[in-house]
Order: structure tokens, then C-alpha cells, then sequence
């Protein structure tokens, strides 16, 4: 029933015709793709095919854009990202921009709200545990899972509802990356909207509603979740492994 509302609502987030350039390089081309309230969508494809650039794109930190980026029915194309950030769109990216001169706490408590709503300190901490542990200690002298905690955590704390994660999986071990899983469903569950830029689509299967595959800047193809098994060997054929 979620599935069936949320299929059947007016997108949150309308992507039309997006292009985008770093400097003389075009890598986005026409990009076009929806998400709804309560989804969690992941952009799937090969290094390279401008997932991350359509994150930097939809935030605004990609300064070369065309075309139209709508969220709750207003365009985006045109603003700054202090302003895009402020209509509760957050974006954790990969690198996780982790402060090495603050502690834990201070990293966590750092960036400023946006709206109201979002997560206190202790909700942060009860859903990443290990940061407890290690509130005192230097951001950076983290483990790789410890640090995406903290990244993602940091970004609840502003009151974002619309969460822009890039390769939140990668490079952490199998019982990290489940557990990174269990939040994002939780995060769901609590009404937060998600796309998600993923390698690991069996990751990106466990979590996810919808998938769009992108190629050379490009939506290539939508599968949802529930009819992945049947297309397994297309989606081997796009992604190369």
C-alpha cells in the first residue's frame, strides 16, 4: 500500500532535460528522471556516467546547468546551494567531508539547521551507536564506517528531509554496509525521501523503490525494485560486471 501511494503522488523532485558541464567538459545530457515523497531511488551505472555530477547538479554546486530541476514545485535551476539547502535538501558526499581538527561531537553538531525537525543529538546517536563511544575522539581517526555515521548523521541533525547520498557502501565491510541498510529503510519508515548514487546494486536493491540506470548522462532505463530479478542480466549488461 506505501509502494502504491507513493507510485501514485506527485513527484517531489521533477528532473527535466538537465545538462551539465564542468568547465568546457559536458557530462550531463538530457538527464530526466522523478522522485516521489517517502522513495528511495538509486542512480545506477558505470564510474563515470554522471551520477555524482547529478547530485552536485540537483545541490547546485555544479555551476553549468540547464534545464529544469523542480522540487515541491519550485525550480532550482538559478539558485544557490545556501538556498537549495534551506528547502531541506542535503547532500552527503562520498569523500564525507569530515573535519580532522574537530572531535566527533563537534563534526556532528556543526552545520547549522535548515528547517525544523530534524533529528537531536541523542536520536543521532541511538541510531549510530558507535559514535558514543567515540564522541571525544578526532573526526578523521574514524573508521571508514564509523565516518559515514557521522556524515549521515551530521546531515539529520539539520532537518533535511530530502537526503542526496553518493556511494554510502563504498569501501566498508559487509556488516557496516548492513547496517548503514537498516538506517536508510528506518529513514524511510520515518518519511524521509532518499536518492541514493550506488556501485553495489545488491545494496541498492535491499533498500531501494526504484532504480534508474544512467549512461553517458543519460536515464537509460527505470526498473522498479519488484521486477529486478527479471532483468538481473540486463542490468549485468549495463553496469559491466
Amino acid at each position: 500500500m506505501r509502494e502504491a501511494t507513493a507510485m501514485s503522488a506527485v513527484p517531489l523532485l521533477a528532473i527535466r532535460d538537465l545538462n551539465g558541464w564542468y568547465d568546457e567538459s559536458h557530462v550531463l545530457h538530457g538527464i530526466s528522471f522523478d522522485v516521489r515523497p517517502g522513495e528511495v531511488v538509486t542512480l545506477l551505472g558505470r564510474n563515470g556516467a554522471g551520477k555524482t555530477t547529478t547530485l552536485r547538479a540537483i545541490m547546485g554546486i555544479l555551476a553549468k546547468r540547464t534545464g529544469s530541476v523542480q522540487f515541491e514545485g519550485s525550480e532550482l535551476i538559478g539558485q544557490q546551494p545556501r538556498a537549495i539547502a534551506r528547502r531541506g535538501i542535503a547532500f552527503c558526499p562520498e569523500e564525507r567531508g569530515i573535519f580532522s581538527s574537530l572531535s566527533v561531537d563537534e563534526n556532528l553538531m556543526l552545520p547549522p539547521e535548515v528547517k525544523p525537525g530534524g533529528l537531536s543529538r541523542e536520536a543521532v546517536l541511538e541510531m549510530f551507536p558507535n559514535l558514543r563511544e567515540r564522541l571525544g575522539s578526532q573526526g578523521t581517526k574514524l573508521s571508514g564506517g564509523e565516518q559515514q555515521m557521522l556524515a549521515i548523521g551530521r546531515i539529520l541533525r539539520t532537518g533535511a528531509k530530502f537526503l542526496l547520498l553518493d556511494e554510502p557502501t563504498e569501501g566498508l565491510a559487509p556488516v557496516i554496509v548492513q547496517q548503514i541498510g537498516r538506517t536508510l529503510i528506518q529513514l524511510k519508515n520515518q518519511g524521509f525521501t532518499i536518492v541514493l548514487v550506488e556501485q553495489n546494486f545488491r545494496f541498492a536493491a535491499s533498500v531501494a523503490d526504484r532504480h534508474y540506470v544512467v549512461e553517458q548522462g543519460r536515464v537509460i532505463d527505470t526498473i522498479p525494485n519488484a521486477d529486478l530479478d527479471a532483468n538481473i542480466d540486463k542490468l549485468h549488461a549495463y553496469l559491466g560486471v
